[in-house]
């Protein structure tokens, strides 16, 4: 069964977010416009999948997509977690184009499309980091020793690849065209025939990886070196992007449009917990949104009607999301 629905990752909303609160001469814009441009295709590619997770055994199998486990400094990111009594297996989705070559000898990844050559991350030695990472949190938390294996999946259908060097053999079971996926699952199957988590070992352990699925705002800031001072603040129009808005007719206005929206400021509210922190106060609401301070009940009442839960009164309230998007 899915435990964890898919939906727009977090990583991608996050630097969505970052597109909209940079300012286009930002020294890194570029490369966060390309990344999000690769995680978009790739979010494509892990959906086209869902046809053939429908066809895993749904008691059998619990399913998480686009987990983010923090990591230290860094944050473990998998596409999708697949988790039975005998075995866990983590898939890495790949929606590439043109021919892609796996070097074991060099451990590098190359995408050759349209006469470019490029080279990425290399998924084996990332699929190795995330086994260990969930071999670790298995044992730290006192769970039966279950068998981790790992699987990239090359969901563009008219992608061509091939595995090189001495290893080859080793790699190639590791990879997989979608269409085959199901075939190399059940070849896991045949493989890990002993139960070795009870229902309540899968209860407690789907649990806890719900619990520790956060933003990883931290990692993606430290990567492209950015503060929260490089942050453009206000809200944005919902028909012309125009930024900032102002207050009129108690609504916001755009003096770019013309046009008047009541709920503008909820995407400047989800851009401030993607990007600053997950809970907001009214001051720093207000800061955010570039309302001055005798606004202040004018930012109580946009808050309240946000439907965000809180704590404290007055001017200590604190408030955050009940069900941050994952």
């Amino acid at each position: 069964m899915i435990i964890k629905e898919r939906s727009i990752p977090l990583r991608l909303l996050i630097l969505q977010a970052l597109l909209r609160r940079l300012p286009l001469s930002h020294e890194k814009y570029q490369q966060i416009l390309e990344e999000a441009g690769r995680r978009s295709a790739g979010y494509q590619g892990e959906k086209a999948l869902d046809y053939y997770y429908r066809s895993l055994p749904q008691q059998k199998y619990m399913i998480f997509h686009d987990l983010n486990l923090p990591d230290g400094d860094y944050n473990c990111q998998i596409d999708t977690f697949l988790l039975t009594p005998e075995f866990g297996l983590i898939i890495d989705v790949k929606n590439m184009a043109g021919k892609l070559t796996f070097d074991t000898d060099n451990e590098q990844f190359i995408q050759n499309n349209n006469d470019k050559e490029k080279g990425y991350d290399y998924p084996i030695a990332q699929a190795e980091r995330h086994k260990k990472y969930i071999q670790e949190l298995l044992r730290t938390h006192h769970f039966p020793p279950v068998p981790i294996v790992d699987l990239v999946v090359i969901s563009n259908s008219y992608a061509s690849y091939i595995v090189t060097g001495k290893n080859s053999y080793k790699v190639k079971p590791r990879i997989c065209k979608a269409d085959v996926m199901l075939n190399r699952i059940e070849q896991v199957e045949k493989t890990f025939t002993e139960p070795i988590l009870t229902k309540k070992d899968l209860r407690k352990f789907g649990r806890l990886l719900l619990k520790m699925n956060t933003p990883p705002t931290i990692q993606i800031l430290k990567k492209y070196g950015i503060q929260e001072t490089d942050l453009l603040t206000g809200v944005h129009c919902p028909f012309c992007k125009h930024l900032h808005l102002v207050r009129k007719k108690q609504q916001w206005y755009c003096p770019s449009c013309e046009a008047y929206s009541k709920d503008a400021h909820i995407q400047a509210l989800m851009d401030y917990f993607l990007l600053v922190d997950l809970k907001i106060t009214n001051s720093e609401f207000r800061k955010f949104v570039r309302l001055n301070k005798s606004n202040r009940h004018l930012a109580k009442r946009l808050l309240t009607s946000a439907n965000l839960d809180f704590i404290g009164t007055n001017k200590a309230r604190v408030y955050f999301l009940n069900k941050f998007p994952s």
